[in-house]
C-alpha cells in the first residue's frame, strides 16, 4: 500500500530543503554515505515539527495502528518526533502520552530508563527519527519491555533503506516508514 498524507509533500519539500546535507559523511553505523539526512534540522523547526506529527499520524492510522497510548523512542532523535505526534494528537481528539528511553537507566533518582508517563501494561509505538541499521529501536523495544509496555509497531520518519526494516521485521516488530529515499529524490 502506497503511503499518502494530506501533510507529507511539504513536509517532503521542507525535509529536502532543511535536512539533507550532500557530501561524504560517516554515519553513526560506520557506513559512509554520500549524503546525510540530518532530521534535527527538521524535527525542531517549526513549520516541519507539526507537519511530521500529522504524517506520522496518518502513517499510522492508514496502517491500523490507531489502539496505543504512548508513543516515543531512543533519545534523542525520537523525542521531537514523539512530542510532534502528541500535539497532533490532542489536536484530532486524541489522547496519547509520549515518553522517552534514555540509552542507560540512571544511576541516581528512580533510577528508570523510560522517562514520562508510566508504560507498563500500555500499547505504545516506537517511533526514530531516520532509520539507518534498527539498532535505536530495537534499543528502545528493548527497555520498553522491560519496563511492560506492549510494543504495536516501529514507525520511522525517513529510512535510509540500509537494512533496519529487515532487522526490524526479523526481531518481531511491525515496521512503517513515512518518507522514503524516492520520495527525497536521494536514489
Amino acid at each position: 500500500m502506497t503511503f499518502t498524507s494530506p501533510s507529507k509533500p511539504r513536509l517532503v519539500e521542507l525535509i529536502k530543503e532543511l535536512a539533507v546535507v550532500h557530501g561524504r559523511v560517516t554515519l553513526s553505523s560506520g557506513i559512509e554515505a554520500d549524503y546525510y539526512v540530518d532530521l534535527r534540522r527538521a524535527t525542531l523547526h517549526n513549520e516541519a515539527a507539526p507537519l511530521i506529527g500529522q504524517v506520522m499520524l496518518d502513517l499510522l492510522d492508514q496502517n491500523g495502528i490507531t489502539d496505543f497510548d504512548a508513543i516515543g523512542g531512543l533519545t534523542m532523535g525520537a523525542d521531537p518526533v514523539a512530542t510532534a505526534v502528541l500535539h497532533q494528537a490532542n489536536a484530532r481528539g486524541r489522547n496519547i502520552d509520549a515518553f522517552v528511553v534514555r540509552k542507560q537507566a540512571k544511576a541516581h533518582g528512580m533510577g528508570r530508563q523510560v522517562e514520562g508517563p508510566d508504560v507498563s501494561g500500555r500499547k505504545v509505538v516506537v517511533v526514530e527519527d531516520t532509520s539507518t541499521t534498527g539498532g535505536s529501536p530495537l534499543t528502545a523495544c528493548k527497555a520498553l519491555e522491560e519496563a511492560g509496555a506492549i510494543i504495536v509497531a516501529v514507525a520511522t520518519v525517513v529510512d535510509r533503506d540500509t537494512g533496519a526494516q529487515k532487522v526490524i521485521e526479523d526481531a518481531g516488530y511491525k515496521y512503517l516508514t513515512a518518507v522514503t529515499l524516492d520520495d527525497l529524490g536521494l536514489r
